[in-house]
């Protein structure tokens, strides 16, 4: 036998800016990413925009066009923007994605031109599955507009769409060529968006950070009122964990079956598909945690007193930690209705055995191999009466 043995390392590199007006005339970074070097032509730039973003910002394009003019030396705009849905529905359907190739391929789009995506995780998502896939990788810019995008989905190395009812079933692992986060974007949200992507950040401090737990807990009233100096340390604490955890957990492309930063993500995958999508990522994630860590404590892995600390968190920012979709063939988990069917496409996403993560307490976080479906049931049993309990306190008052 003979073989050639091959093996290289190639480093990555991107920075995640913290910004304000990113398109004002006075704010210079995105032109500064952007400006060639001695000699060469300025680069071409398809900007891909959250349907629901410019509902929100009409000017929005606008702006970006007196800016591309005024720094015609560092980039060219493309006319045209391609504009889609956000939220699931631009990863639910497959069309969307062909628009935007579509685009790369009519303006001419190579691999030294840039696209930049405008919008919440889910847009970021499918605008990066589709740069990644054209010429084998464009370079992307991400400028996510959520809290949930700027602290957590658009920070990372991943991007996806869905696919045979299934979340993330097609995706990329692609750096961004940079991240920029502006806060103004921040002001718009409903109020159901800007609370959706905490749960994101309540999900990374319950592994890494007990302090950061301990500021989400005490700091609730003031981020649920939107208080933007603590939802900007929120967002800056969250990320700057995220991609500690990608550059030294030693696995950034999941090559192996672990996922830690999925914490709760195993059920709040199954409960999207099982409600349609009618929950938001984040909504679904919150609930995905409550039952992973009240499971933690019917293990004896942590204290009762942790786990109603942690609900009560959840709660306080107005979290629903019980929906009906929970109960979903409980008694089949082989049915793909199972919530417990989760479990096993968690496991078929990743490859190899089951790997998830529970809590050994708060800010550690511990992997498992195998779970015991009757004390996932038993979980589920006390979160809806965890919620019964509050929404009877609430209707008292």
């Amino acid at each position: 036998m003979r073989s050639i043995r091959q093996e290289f390392a190639v480093p990555f590199q991107y920075n995640v800016y913290f910004t304000r007006n990113i398109f004002d005339a006075g704010n210079e970074l995105f032109a500064t990413l952007l400006t060639p070097g001695k000699g060469q032509p300025p680069k071409k730039v398809l900007f891909v925009l959250d349907e629901g973003l410019t509902e929100h910002h009409p000017e929005l394009f606008n702006n970006i066009k007196i800016y591309a003019l005024r720094q015609s030396q560092a980039f060219r705009l493309v006319p045209e923007p391609v504009v889609i849905p956000g939220g699931e529905k631009a990863k639910n359907d497959p069309r969307h994605i062909q628009v935007i190739l579509e685009a790369i391929n009519r303006e001419g789009i190579d691999r030294h031109s840039f696209i930049a995506v405008a919008g919440g995780g889910a847009v970021i998502d499918a605008a990066g599955y589709a740069a990644g896939i054209a010429h084998r990788g464009v370079r992307l810019i991400r400028i996510p507009t959520t809290v949930l995008a700027q602290n957590d989905a658009a920070v990372g190395v991943k991007n996806g769409v869905n696919a045979f009812g299934k979340k993330n079933f097609l995706g990329t692992f692609v750096p961004p060529f940079t991240v920029i986060n502006d806060s103004k974007f921040l002001e718009t949200l409903d109020q159901r968006d800007w609370t959706s992507g905490i749960s994101e950040a309540v999900k990374v401090a319950l592994l890494k950070d007990p302090g950061f737990f301990n500021f989400l807990s005490q700091n609730s009233q003031k981020l649920r009122n939107r208080n933007k100096e603590a939802m900007e340390k929120l967002i800056f604490r969250c990320a700057e964990l995220h991609l500690d955890h990608i550059s030294t957990s030693g696995d950034p492309f999941e090559r192996g079956s672990s996922r830690p930063l999925d914490f709760g993500h195993w059920a709040a995958h199954k409960l999207e598909q099982l409600t349609d999508y009618e929950l938001r990522h984040g909504e679904a994630v919150a609930i995905g945690l409550a039952l992973d860590v009240t499971y933690s404590m019917l293990r004896g892995m942590i204290t009762e007193e942790a786990c109603t600390q942690i609900l009560e968190t959840l709660k306080n920012y107005g979290f629903k930690l019980w929906v009906s979709q929970l109960e979903s063939k409980l008694d089949d988990p082989a049915n793909e209705n199972s919530l417990l069917h989760g479990l096993e496409e968690f496991r078929e996403h990743l490859g190899g055995k089951l790997t998830i993560m529970l809590l050994e307490g708060i800010g550690k976080g511990v992997e498992v191999n195998s779970v015991d479906y009757d004390i996932y049931r038993k979980a589920i049993e006390k979160l809806e009466v965890f919620e019964s309990k509050n929404e009877e306190m609430i209707n008292m008052k």
